[in-house]
């Protein structure tokens, strides 16, 4: 009997999901959202596409460079990992919280702080960065350990 590739068949699995999911977002955005706010939405993806490519991805990449100086490069995997991370989610944050409190309460998507909620998100990305650190210096000292 074949033995069944788990990985394969999870990735499948997601693919095939991320595509009905990027359909049926495509559908009803051309079925129940007006021309106009379609066009600012198209403006807004391409403002943050380029803000992406030409500000944060060169802004990552020489933290990258100026923490080579300073932390070894297991540490610094991880601390680039929330460098992506944390720039990110600011990208997406930072137009909610420029926008708080601009709409009444009543047309207002949501009643939130972002700038706490901001802060929660950072500090949890932190923390999983952190913690799998921790986790890759563990296994690391355990293979050194059984090695000797």
């Amino acid at each position: 009997m074949k033995r069944i590739d788990v990985m394969l068949v999870a990735r499948v699995a997601a693919s095939a999901g991320g595509v009905v999911l990027g359909v049926y977002g495509a559908i009803r955005l051309l079925t129940d959202v007006p021309g106009a706010s379609l066009l600012r939405l198209a403006v807004w993806l391409v403002g943050a596409l380029v803000i992406n490519d030409l500000v944060l991805s060169p802004l990552v990449v020489a933290v990258g460079v100026a923490l080579r100086r300073w932390l070894p490069d297991r540490a610094r995997r991880y601390v680039q990992a929330f460098a992506i991370m944390a720039a990110m989610i600011t990208l997406v944050a930072l137009p909610m919280i420029y926008l708080q409190r601009t709409f009444p309460p009543e047309k207002a998507l949501l009643e939130q702080d972002f700038g706490v909620n901001l802060t929660i998100l950072l500090a949890l990305a932190a923390v999983i960065s952190l913690l799998g650190y921790l986790r890759d210096r563990r296994r690391a000292r355990r293979v050194a350990a059984t090695a000797d």
